[in-house]
């Protein structure tokens, strides 16, 4: 009898982590929800459960090392260990001056952000080393890319570009394979409840994208399954966009010397 696969999401109470706890629930998996949001998280595992899907919520702060190596002993002992991995948490700031920046605010989101998804990758990489299988899915950015504007999330997600790929080649060798994804502005209940307030300007969101519309959290979780599936299994170091063409709008869009169309 084949073994259900045990997938593990770090933020996985709401956002793009929820939607990748729902979308692997549905592909047969048990799935492990971390976060620190107890009413979501238990909220998203009783969602899903309700759907005839295995779904546990484990408290968890990533920054936390020693909370972290708990947790993952402790879900290895309940459900199994894990076969696949997505770090989707993350703190996310608004822009902000380096020179001015709160540091406190600035130290928190690397404990978080960066060290939050290397946290997870040691302890559930290591059950995956263990039996010589497993896929392991980061949540980059188009922070990963250009520099933008923000001065902790911005290296941040860089950083977790150049970890996967380092984990990809430590880990190639025992089965395993790390990519990572790279969303544009997603839109999320908290993204459109700024644009409702006049915090955000989706007409100048858009103004840099190669598509009219941007990614909602399914379109990110697809693309997760996706690095996850067997029709991605010779597919590890990458960093797959999910950015509704920012990647190639924003400089061509931003010429100087115009563009050739105007709508």
């Amino acid at each position: 009898m084949t073994r259900q696969r045990i997938a593990v999401i770090t933020g996985g109470a709401s956002g793009i982590g929820r939607a990748c706890a729902t979308r692997f629930a549905e592909e047969g998996c048990a799935v492990a929800i971390l976060d620190t949001d107890k009413h979501k998280g238990c909220e998203t595992a009783q969602h899903i459960a309700r759907s005839g899907a295995v779904a546990r919520y484990y408290p968890c702060d990533v920054a936390d090392r020693v909370q972290m190596q708990q947790v993952a002993a402790t879900l290895e002992r309940e459900m199994g260990p894990a076969d696949i991995l997505v770090t989707s948490a993350a703190l996310i700031p608004n822009t902000e001056s380096i020179l001015d920046m709160d540091m406190a605010s600035h130290d928190r989101m690397w404990q978080v952000n960066y060290h939050g998804t290397l946290h997870a990758c040691i302890d559930f990489g290591r059950q995956m080393r263990e039996r010589r299988q497993g896929s392991i899915v980061t949540l980059g950015s188009i922070n990963s890319l250009l520099p933008l504007p923000l001065p902790a999330y911005n290296p941040g997600k860089a950083a977790i570009q150049r970890l996967t790929q380092l984990l990809a080649v430590e880990l190639g060798h025992h089965g395993i394979r790390v990519n990572s994804v790279a969303p544009t502005y997603v839109l999320t209940e908290g993204l459109q409840e700024k644009i409702d307030a006049g915090h955000r300007d989706l007409g100048k969101i858009l103004a840099v994208h190669a598509l009219d519309t941007l990614p909602g959290t399914e379109d990110v979780a697809q693309a997760v399954a996706f690095l996850c599936s067997e029709a991605a299994s010779k597919i590890t170091g990458v960093l797959l966009p999910v950015d509704s063409g920012w990647g190639a709008a924003v400089s061509y869009k931003t010429y100087a010397g115009g563009v050739p169309w105007d709508d």
